[in-house]
C-alpha cells in the first residue's frame, strides 16, 4: 500500500507550488515510485513540474461522451474510462503525472470526480508515494474526490482568516468521514511561528512553516518549474524538513 499525501488549502496559499516541491523532493530521495495527481480543474501542477500535459481525464470523458460507440462491446462505461485513464499517465524522469483537467460540458464535474476517485484508489496501491494536489477551497471535499489518504496536508497563510479556513477543512474531513491517518498544517510565507498548541487542539498538527522566498515567489508568479530552484534555496530546504515529518507522522 502506497503512502498518499493530499494537499489542500484555500486559493492563493501556494498549495500547488508546495505540492510540486514535495514531488521534486520525493524524486530526489529515490525512496520509491512517485505519482503526482493534479485534481485541481485549473491544472497548474504540470507547469510547476516542467511537464506538458498531453491528455487529461476530462478530455477522455468529453471524447467518450461525443463518441459512445467507441466503448467496446461487453465493457461498461466506467470500466472503459478507468482503463483509458490508466493509459494517459505521463511518465517523466523520476515521477509520473495524472491530470484531471477541466470538463467542457456543464454539470459533468461529479462524474469526473467519481472516475478520479475510483482510479486513485487503485493507483495508490501501485506507487510508493502519491501526491494529490486538490482543488482550492472546500467543495472538492464535499464531492469526496479524496476518499482516503495517509496524510492530509493543509496549506495556509498566518492570517486569522487563513487559519479558520484550514480549520474548516479539517472539520469537513471529519464530518465526511474521509479516512486519513494524519492531518498536518503548514504555514506558507510565514515570518513568525504561530500558536502550535491552539492549532493542534483544532484537529491539525502544525509541523512548521515555509519562509518567504523570492525565488519561490518568482516561480509561482511565472508558473516556472520547481526544478529550477537551487538545492540550497530556503524554501526547498524547509520543505525537505517538513516532508520528513509528514512521512514519519509528525515526529
Amino acid at each position: 500500500m502506497g503512502y498518499s499525501i493530499a494537499i489542500a488549502g484555500k486559493g492563493g496559499t501556494g498549495k500547488t507550488t508546495l505540492a510540486a516541491l514535495i514531488i521534486r523532493l520525493l524524486k530526489e530521495r529515490k525512496g520509491g515510485s512517485v505519482l503526482g495527481i493534479d485534481a485541481d480543474p485549473n491544472n497548474n501542477l504540470a507547469e510547476f513540474l516542467g511537464v506538458k500535459v498531453k491528455e487529461s481525464i476530462s478530455g477522455i470523458l468529453d471524447r467518450v461522451a461525443a463518441q459512445p460507440d467507441k466503448i467496446p462491446a461487453g465493457m461498461t462505461k466506467d470500466r472503459f474510462l478507468e482503463y483509458q485513464v490508466q493509459t494517459i499517465i505521463q511518465e517523466d524522469e523520476g515521477f509520473d503525472l495524472l491530470t484531471m483537467g477541466r470538463p467542457e460540458g456543464a454539470g459533468c464535474y461529479c462524474y469526473v470526480n467519481n472516475v478520479l476517485r475510483n482510479v486513485m484508489s487503485g493507483l495508490i496501491k501501485d506507487y510508493d508515494f502519491v501526491v494529490i494536489d486538490n482543488e482550492a477551497g472546500l467543495e472538492h471535499f464535499s464531492r469526496k474526490t479524496t476518499g482516503s489518504t495517509t496524510a492530509l496536508v493543509v496549506i495556509s497563510d498566518s492570517t486569522a482568516a487563513g487559519l479558520r479556513a484550514a480549520e474548516r477543512i479539517s472539520e469537513l474531513v471529519e464530518e465526511l468521514k474521509i479516512k486519513t491517518k494524519n492531518k498536518f498544517l503548514i504555514i506558507n510565507r510565514g515570518d513568525e511561528e504561530i500558536d502550535k498548541e491552539k492549532i493542534n487542539n483544532r484537529g491539525l498538527k502544525y509541523i512548521g512553516r515555509i519562509p518567504e522566498d523570492p525565488q519561490l515567489t518568482d516561480i509561482s508568479i511565472n508558473n516556472n518549474s520547481v526544478f529550477s530552484l537551487k538545492k540550497d534555496t530556503a524554501s526547498l530546504a524547509a520543505m525537505a524538513g517538513l516532508l520528513g515529518k509528514i512521512i514519519t507522522g509528525g515526529i
